[in-house]
């Protein structure tokens, strides 16, 4: 019930929905004769958009989440299990073309795959499954297998869990499969992702090493008009706020310990 509730909330409160649903109330007002509160929405609706696409207002959200974990100053001196989380295909293509296409957060599997190098030894645990309301796709640990093996990687070392749906079930469903004594462990997952998904490893009990990749912040941005790329800043700006709406949640109904996780030297 909470994936399908979160799926459907997100649905009406990501920014683009918000602006339809205001341009569409203020047609429906000044319809009905109330054309001040109709244009008000409609305003609404326009400063709505011109914030989200069109000024570096996402890049700003989104840094406090990606500079909260940083990588190792040293590398481990070895790797028992490396554990990357799902998101990085377009479930879609890849499925009905049987191949790995990559989406914004390939970096999670093109870096499993560099370390997966580092650490010749290291298990390489990736959880996913058909996280969206459609049905017939593949769930995304078999896209990632394939993934995987074309990069050379030995099939022997892959341990895929390919039923979760979201960063909670990621973290349950891997814990059930591997348990917690994993030894020293990698967690590869996107930089703005990396706190929740942090918190959600450390209430299942396993201690994990954050390893963050996909930036979408340089972090030395300011505020400011942004037009070179509009659909580049509404994204950013949209991944941002669903990611400090997931943290928040989930510090509320108790599945993390704090609403913003640090790494363990803070």
């Amino acid at each position: 019930m909470f994936y399908l509730l979160s799926k459907i909330f997100w649905a009406l409160a990501q920014p683009l929905s918000i602006v339809a649903v205001l341009v569409l109330l203020g047609i429906v007002l000044s319809a009905f004769g109330r054309r001040r509160l109709g244009l008000a929405a409609s305003g609404v609706a326009l400063v709505t958009l011109v914030l989200c696409g069109f000024t570096s207002l996402g890049f700003l959200l989104i840094r406090p989440l990606e500079d909260r974990f940083t990588r190792p100053e040293t590398m481990p001196a070895s790797v028992d299990t490396i554990i990357v989380l799902g998101g990085s295909t377009l479930a879609r293509v890849s499925t009905a073309r049987a191949t790995a296409e990559l989406n914004d957060a390939g970096d999670r599997l093109t870096e499993a795959v560099a370390l997966s190098l580092i650490y010749p030894e290291a298990k390489i645990v990736f959880s996913g499954g058909a996280g969206v309301l459609e049905p017939n796709l593949e769930p995304e640990a078999t896209t990632a297998e394939r993934f995987f093996l074309a990069m050379g990687v030995a099939p022997e070392r892959l341990v895929l869990e390919g039923e979760s749906r979201n960063t909670d079930e990621n973290a349950e469903m891997t814990a059930a499969l591997i348990g917690s004594s994993t030894g020293t462990t990698l967690l590869v997952t996107s930089a703005f992702h990396m706190p929740r998904s942090v918190g959600l490893f450390r209430k299942v009990g396993i201690d994990v090493i954050a390893w963050p990749t996909d930036y979408r912040s340089s972090g030395l941005e300011g505020f400011g008009f942004d037009i070179a790329n509009p659909p580049h800043n509404l994204n950013t700006t949209t991944i941002a706020i669903k990611e400090w709406i997931g943290l928040a949640v989930y510090y509320w109904t108790g599945r993390i310990d704090a609403m913003l996780p640090a790494q363990a030297s803070n």
